[in-house]
């Protein structure tokens, strides 16, 4: 295997986002109180992480992660499986398992790349059968989070200086790799494969790939078409 998939999660895979999945915790907190009051800050923040995840997905998830302060590093594993089960495998878009699947049989290894937490990724990692994970980690002390992510915090240039970083590890080839993603914020990682895919995209991105002559992939759509070069992959 010396070519990789690379894909991002939310957004891309998922319809839901990061802050769907802080609600989520905040909604089942031991502690009605705790949980209503964390449930709140939630929803407050939310146009905020909106006008930051539109400046910077770098700041966006550096602020969106302080939600998790002071929660118990077994009480986050612990939930992620019904995380998974109730918001996250529900909003996987219809062709999200059919195309990595597709890459698998074409002798792709499937890489998740995303800023999720690595805790959140375990369940849907193992439901579509990556091979490899590349993930934020939250920190820890005493078991309990800091609300502050381990270094390199991934999102932007770093998830291209990762997918590199892991090619020359694992002797990838990456002008014959693809990597697929919704976000503008991504463009530095699409642009590090021979063959990124514009997917799910949001305005930015379309007009970018546009631009760029890259696929546009919609994973909402079912039946879809995939880029040419997974039909030709296919055909041989």
């Amino acid at each position: 295997m010396n070519k990789a998939a690379f894909y991002d999660l939310d957004g891309t895979l998922l319809s839901c986002n990061l802050v769907t999945m802080h609600a989520y915790y905040a909604r089942n907190d031991r502690s009605l109180l705790k949980s209503v009051y964390q449930f709140t800050k939630v929803l407050l923040s939310v146009p905020l992480l909106f006008g930051l995840d539109l400046y910077s997905r770098s700041l966006f998830n550096i602020f969106s992660f302080r939600a998790y302060r002071g929660m118990h590093r077994d009480r986050l594993i612990g939930l992620a499986d019904d995380l998974f089960e109730v918001t996250l495998r529900p909003s996987i878009f219809p062709r999200a398992k059919v195309l990595i699947d597709t890459t698998r049989d074409l002798g792709y290894r499937n890489v998740l790349v995303t800023g999720t937490l690595d805790f959140q990724i375990r369940p849907i990692a193992l439901y579509f059968g990556f091979d490899e994970v590349i993930c934020n980690r939250l920190e820890f002390k005493n078991h309990v989070a800091t609300g502050r992510v381990l270094p390199p915090l991934l999102a932007e240039n770093e998830k291209a200086r990762s997918i590199e970083a892991y090619a020359e590890h694992k002797g990838i080839d990456l002008p014959q790799s693809c990597a697929f993603s919704d976000s503008s914020a991504d463009v530095p990682m699409l642009s590090s494969v021979g063959h990124p895919v514009a997917t799910n995209p949001t305005r930015r991105l379309r007009r970018i790939a546009i631009e760029k002559d890259w696929p546009i992939l919609d994973l909402g759509e079912a039946p879809t078409t995939f880029p040419p070069f997974l039909m030709t992959a296919k055909a041989q």
